[in-house]
């Protein structure tokens, strides 16, 4: 997921918007109820084309990514962040939008995660944001880290804003603190002069409030991945995030079923936050028998959750697709970037498997198995005399 390092903060640059895609399917007009009365229309609609996160792929600059992507078998990209910078800042949009159209791509949304993780988590001291920012950033006081975070992050939203990316994956960092980012129920959260709860309730709304009210202004949907070691763990988590801070538009959902792997399962998890469901990732994990969830293990091979290749993972990937579809994500993400199709973002990743191959494996997967034409009506429809 992440990438060192940031580089320069960038200035703002104008363009025109990327060409827009022309596939169909996202909300099928006037679709017959029975689908046997009119195959070869309604049937072979999808709602979905393959796409997949660049985070991943930080050694590829953005044209040998789309590249790249192109020959695995996607239609569209997600880069992050460090893609688009160049060596004073970022990329201008035209350039931006030039490399999109020259390889034929969609432009999927933008990966920031590692600079929100950064701007949210700088408060705490922890020396785990180094990798993440320029060396002289990261010598500089807290509070002007945290600025500096905050600074790029509002670049990048004018840049997202010039290309009319309205979808930014995303999450915030450790604003209620380590101690209840371990999710451990001691006791210690609260005494006699402190509640951890409430002051990272009232830390989050007033360390976020510049960016959503950026966010906002621009129509920009600031998609939190529910993420281990995040401001929001778990569903309930971030219904609490909204709810501090008075229902805000801007606060979406990124779905991702590869993080559901302590109590709560990826269906009750995104039905819980079904509206705010604007981005996906596609991604699949095993859970290995006989050893700790929480094992402090630096050894990415050593761990008990493994991330792993599309088809053999424990997730059912179909499935998860089917609910995207039900919880109204292709319609939600169409609306707002003014596609045909919703992208399904590949984020393919394993500890033993070379990760272009592995990356490739699951953009084909996606194309071949998950971007099915959609069901034109109830196949009772069909039966019968």
């Amino acid at each position: 997921m992440f990438r060192s390092a940031l580089r320069s903060a960038p200035a703002v640059h104008s363009a025109r918007r990327a060409t827009p895609p022309e596939d169909s399917g996202c909300n099928p007009a006037q679709t017959p109820v029975n689908g046997l009365a009119n195959k070869n229309n309604s049937m072979a609609q999808t709602c979905f084309h393959p796409s997949v996160e660049g985070a991943q792929h930080g050694g590829k600059s953005l044209a040998e990514f789309l590249a790249y992507a192109k020959e695995a078998g996607a239609q569209g990209v997600q880069p992050s962040n460090y893609m688009l910078q160049s060596d004073n800042g970022f990329k201008s949009a035209k350039e931006i939008q030039q490399t999109f159209e020259k390889a034929n791509m969609k432009l999927d949304g933008v990966s920031g995660h590692c600079p929100f993780w950064v701007h949210t988590t700088a408060w705490t001291g922890s020396p785990s944001i180094r990798p993440f920012i320029p060396a002289e950033v990261a010598r500089k006081p807290i509070e002007q880290i945290e600025k500096w975070a905050e600074d790029y992050l509002l670049g990048l939203f004018d840049l997202c804003a010039e290309l009319k990316v309205k979808i930014l994956p995303m999450f915030w960092g450790v604003t209620f603190g380590w101690e209840l980012a371990t999710g451990y129920p001691w006791g210690f959260w609260k005494g006699a002069d402190y509640d951890l709860l409430k002051e990272g309730q009232e830390r989050f709304v007033k360390k976020t409030a510049k960016l959503r009210q950026r966010a906002n202004s621009l129509g920009i949907y600031l998609c939190h991945e529910i993420h281990p070691g995040t401001a929001a763990m778990c569903a309930d988590d971030f219904n609490l995030l909204v709810k501090i801070s008075d229902g805000d538009k801007c606060l979406a959902v990124n779905a991702d079923p590869s993080h559901c792997w302590e109590g709560e399962d990826w269906e009750t998890r995104f039905r819980k936050t079904a509206d705010r469901v604007y981005a996906c990732h596609v991604k699949n994990f095993v859970i290995r028998s006989g050893i700790p969830l929480r094992k402090m293990e630096p050894d990415w091979p050593g761990r008990a959750m493994q991330f792993v290749d599309l088809p053999t993972g424990d997730l059912n990937m179909a499935r998860y697709v089917e609910m995207l579809i039900h919880i109204g994500y292709p319609r939600r993400y169409c609306e707002v970037m003014g596609a045909k199709t919703a992208p399904l973002i590949v984020e393919a990743e394993s500890a033993f498997r070379d990760l272009d191959a592995t990356s490739a494996n699951g953009i084909q997967f996606v194309r071949d198995r998950l971007c099915f034409p959609l069901a034109a009506g109830s196949f009772e429809e069909g039966m019968g005399a």
